[in-house]
């Protein structure tokens, strides 16, 4: 499967797919970057995210999380040596003052920042990474359109 560059769209027909998806962007990413991961309820998001998580655990030769969504905390985060990672779920949040008081963005030199529902940010950060997973006509095939990654 080749990686996407700068705005491509890359169809995912298995949960293999979406690992393989994890280990080429985790080869991509940096300290600093934030991504915005948009798409419907049990399209692949945390799937992902878990991927590549434990993608940089592995590269680190630590174990493995579990990786789960903060949906109900908000916030997951990682350690990985020098490296944290903050896993945001905003599902639950009504207002863009809500996101104010979270502080989303304020110590993005030392991590790398994944945020799953950020439809409710109105600014958008520099060093953004956008991941739109949807799924297709059947629902058994998803894709993810991925913007921003050079």
């Amino acid at each position: 499967m080749p990686i996407a560059i700068k705005s491509d769209t890359i169809f995912l027909s298995s949960e293999n797919n979406t690992e393989e998806l994890a280990n080429k962007i985790l080869k991509k990413i940096k300290i600093g970057d934030i991504v915005f991961l948009y798409g419907e309820m049990g399209v692949g998001k945390t799937t992902f995210i878990r991927y590549l998580i434990n993608g940089f655990q592995k590269k680190n030769k630590l174990e493995l999380s579990e990786v789960t969504s903060p949906t109900f905390n908000i916030l997951n985060e990682y350690q990985i040596n020098q490296i944290k990672i903050n896993h945001y779920d905003l599902f639950r949040l009504k207002s863009s003052e809500e996101v104010k008081n979270l502080g989303l963005f304020e110590d993005t030199q030392n991590s790398i920042t994944l945020i799953e529902w950020p439809q409710i940010i109105k600014e958008k950060p520099k060093n953004l990474i956008e991941l739109n997973f949807k799924y297709e006509d059947d629902h058994k095939k998803r894709s993810v359109h991925i913007k921003g990654l050079d």
